[in-house]
């Protein structure tokens, strides 16, 4: 219960204007760069955060989204770039150990068959899935694909990122049904963007051991 009281904490971005006025623009500008490039953030609010802050901005006027879109984006563009040279820093280490902190050779390899597979959309993808957008850029700078590519589809993805979920809570977060729920709209929006997530751990849990 405290990691989801701090974590609903941060997403009372109505009571951070309030306390900090214009630096509230710093403190998401750091919680967007944190949990994209600190590989050990994967748990600060992403999505929720965007929505909460769109509402805000609508509602307020605290926040002038066009200052808060070009700003978060730039966040999340310094996390990913951040992210992926220090897994292209480490993914030597990794690759020839089997395990450095919570990162396996195997989840390497695993991560880099699916760039493969998947191409630099991948990067775009991972962008609206909690945790795995942390992951990937580390796991990308570890891997083999070149930043060159990367940059691309990182930037493409922070284009799309940002302003759909910034602008969704700006339009709609001031609803009257969406702020007697705010909570519960929250958790469905974390909830619909790791059902990526679920669906694959389903298809490697179950699928396959009924192919086998």
């Amino acid at each position: 219960m405290e990691i989801i009281t701090q974590f609903l904490h941060l997403l009372n971005v109505d009571q951070l204007v309030h306390q900090y006025g214009t630096l509230t623009y710093v403190i998401l500008f750091l919680i967007v760069f944190m949990e994209t490039g600190l590989v050990v953030m994967p748990l600060l609010p992403g999505d929720s955060l965007l929505f909460a802050a769109g509402a805000v901005a609508a509602s307020t006027g605290a926040l002038n989204p066009g200052l808060l879109i070009p700003l978060l984006m730039l966040a999340a563009l310094l996390g990913d770039n951040l992210n992926y040279f220090v897994g292209k820093y480490f993914g030597k280490t990794i690759k020839n150990r089997q395990q450095v902190l919570f990162l396996k050779q195997e989840y390497l390899l695993k991560t880099e068959a699916f760039y493969a597979k998947h191409g630099g959309k991948t990067v775009i993808m991972a962008r609206f899935i909690p945790i795995v957008r942390t992951i990937a850029p580390f796991v990308a700078g570890a891997g083999s694909m070149a930043y060159g590519k990367f940059i691309v589809f990182c930037i493409i993805g922070a284009l799309l990122w940002v302003p759909s979920l910034t602008l969704l809570g700006y339009f709609f977060g001031n609803l009257a049904v969406v702020k007697q729920n705010f909570e519960l709209v929250v958790f469905a929006i974390i909830g619909v963007s790791l059902l990526p997530v679920f669906w694959q751990v389903f298809k490697a849990k179950f699928l396959a051991d009924k192919a086998g």
